[in-house]
């Protein structure tokens, strides 16, 4: 049951957890860790939205290395992969004092859904008690049985407490015996030091009376996490949550359906009538049934419906792994927890029998499915499969992929899925791919490399997600123009970092002499002023432009310059120099004004260089 017990971000036991709304439990100073803020102050700098798209591009552009949604992240010691905190870039000033508070956000390091935090922040979430109790006398258990254990090699008498276990030499070491019998060198270097083992019946406690704790043992009773001064009474079914009278009162609750909380964990036990004849064998089966009967175990009405239905779903899930058909439910489908002991007895012993019949080793070679690897504009595409009659189970695979220019392989998936796309990588760039299989018994070999080559040049449209709400964009999203007579801002698809690009703007009306302006903006530019007119944009605001002109921009960032282009010709020398970051096609216009969009154009021969060679 340990695995049961311990945080997927830390790898150890759980210290103050707390639910998640997808039902996984994380400890609640690891939340504090893996919780992302945005500032209000981004949001508004973006016309509306801008932070969101900052969020979006930090996924999606060649800054972040080209690896989308799977950029490489920490792995905790139990194998969850979390995303990294964002540090504050070097020199970014404080938010000013009186700002509006943070816009924050919680991504679950299990199933990698995000939820956003309201203003109590994560006090929002409700803490799991049962599961906080129950991993309290677990560590009493392991810590009186390791207490028990004496070593193995001392000549005193009685012998010292035992320090360390020796997982090779299977030997229970004092520290005094450990330092002189087997130091951390030479053939012992490698040897793996863990813990004296703790008692398996430690977190139970033994029987079916709560694990030591019954109804008189003077537990305190939980109270509201709405009102600290009043305890839980009642159970609302609408929301599944207990509550208190003070939040019946203040009109939350009023109209939705509330019982006594006693009678609804009277009716809930019920599922003690199904499991008491299978407990030694579900036990001795799998961790999760033995963390369901630990948390049967306490005496805590609310704890117990705060977390019975993602409890619930869990069993299930573990239920089809071993039932091959569907069981009747035999109770109420508001608690659908059906344990049969028959079906369940025949699982266990054919699951014994595939064992011993087929030894499990790591998973054999994956094979790339050539014809289904494909590239797209600055996208990958990657499908795999295993080879036909292995035997050998398989728990995931682990996607490898270079920087594009010949540098060391990274992670960029970690799953079970066996086709994957990698967004915003480089374009004009080679990329090597491999994959290799993993499971309980280590990792597989790697697949054969394969080689994708990027495109040269970049297709994209006007994008409607971004675009102020003034703009109206047709043809695909390749003509732009515009319902006000005040200039609206309207960005591309794309996003540079690197290389040469070069697209068009063909003017296709021109009417009263307005004041369209071409060029690149990031991501959070103004949207609702003439485009150039913060700090946030780079563009071309006048000089040659009527109705059927074709403007050209062209985007070095190798030299880091940006210079444009009427009907073809060159308007002087690069209109702006020394320009860093990501870059992203921007346009400004009114509603005298319409403009399509022509990319994948290669760049004017004057400024064509040969390509290097990868290193």
């Amino acid at each position: 049951m340990e695995e049961e017990l311990k945080c997927p971000v830390c790898g150890s036991l759980f210290r103050e957890p707390i639910i998640l709304p997808c039902s996984h439990n994380v400890c609640l100073p690891c939340a504090r860790t893996i919780a992302v803020q945005t500032p209000e102050s981004e949001h508004a700098a973006g016309g509306g939205g801008g932070g969101d798209h900052a969020d979006k591009l930090s996924l999606h552009s060649e800054t972040d290395s080209g690896y989308g949604s799977y950029t490489p992240s920490l792995k905790s010691p139990n194998g969850v992969r979390v995303l990294p905190l964002v540090p504050a870039p070097p020199g970014a000033a404080a938010a000013p004092r009186g700002a509006g508070p943070a816009s924050s956000s919680l991504t679950c390091p299990q199933c990698h859904r995000s939820a956003s935090l309201d203003q109590r922040g994560l006090r929002g979430f409700q803490r799991n008690r049962l599961l906080e109790a129950i991993v309290q006398r677990y560590q009493q258990g392991r810590a009186a049985a390791a207490a028990a254990a004496k070593c193995q090699l001392c000549d005193r008498s009685p012998p010292e407490p035992a320090a360390v276990l020796c997982e090779q030499c299977e030997v229970l070491y004092c520290a005094a015996c450990q330092l002189r019998c087997h130091p951390a060198r030479g053939p012992f270097a490698k040897h793996r030091l863990a813990p004296p083992p703790a008692h398996p019946g430690a977190p139970g406690g033994g029987g079916d009376g709560g694990g030591g704790k019954g109804a008189g043992g003077g537990r305190k009773l939980p109270t509201c996490a709405e009102h600290d001064l009043e305890n839980y009474s009642m159970y609302c079914v609408s929301c599944r949550s207990p509550v208190c009278y003070q939040c019946l009162e203040e009109g939350k609750h009023n109209k939705h359906d509330v019982k006594a909380l006693g009678a609804m964990w009277k009716q809930h036990k019920v599922v003690w009538d199904q499991i008491n004849h299978c407990t030694l064998k579900l036990r001795q089966s799998t961790g999760l049934m033995e963390y369901c009967l630990e948390v049967i175990k306490e005496n805590d009405p609310s704890g117990f419906l705060q977390i019975s239905d993602a409890l619930i779903k869990r069993v299930q899930v573990s239920q089809e792994q071993w039932v091959k058909g569907a069981l009747e439910p035999k109770v109420s489908a508001e608690f659908d927890l059906t344990l049969d002991s028959e079906p369940l007895l025949q699982s266990i012993h054919q699951l014994d029998f595939i064992q011993m019949k087929f030894p499990v080793s790591v998973p054999p070679v994956p094979l790339l499915q050539l014809e289904k690897c494909c590239t797209r504009n600055n996208s990958v595409t990657l499908a795999w499969r295993m080879p036909p009659l292995s035997h050998n189970p398989v728990e995931g695979y682990i996607l490898e992929l270079d920087d594009g220019d010949g540098g060391q392989f990274r992670e960029v998936y970690v799953g079970k899925e066996t086709l994957c796309t990698i967004d915003g990588l480089h374009f004009n760039s080679t990329y090597n791919a491999r994959v290799k299989a993993f499971n309980s018994s280590g990792v597989g070999p790697y697949s054969k490399t394969v080689i994708l080559q990027t495109s040269d040049v970049a297709w994209f449209t006007f994008d409607p997600s971004s675009a102020h709400r003034d703009i109206v964009l047709s043809n695909d999203n390749q003509t732009a123009t515009c319902n006000s007579y005040d200039d609206r801002v309207v960005l591309g698809t794309a996003a540079f970092s690197k290389g040469v690009h070069y697209w068009e703007l063909h003017v296709d009306r021109y009417d009263n002499h307005p004041d369209p302006a071409f060029g690149i903006a990031r991501i959070n530019v103004v949207k609702d002023m003439m485009l150039g007119k913060d700090d946030k944009a780079w563009a071309m605001t006048e000089g040659g432009v009527s109705k059927g002109a074709t403007v050209g921009v062209l985007l070095d960032l190798n030299k880091h310059n940006l210079t444009f282009y009427i009907n073809g010709q060159q308007q002087g020398p690069p209109a702006f120099e020394n320009i860093e970051g990501v870059f992203m096609p921007a346009l400004s216009l009114n509603r005298n004004v319409q403009v399509t969009l022509h990319t994948g154009l290669e760049v004017p021969q004057s400024v064509k260089q040969p390509k290097l060679p990868n290193n």
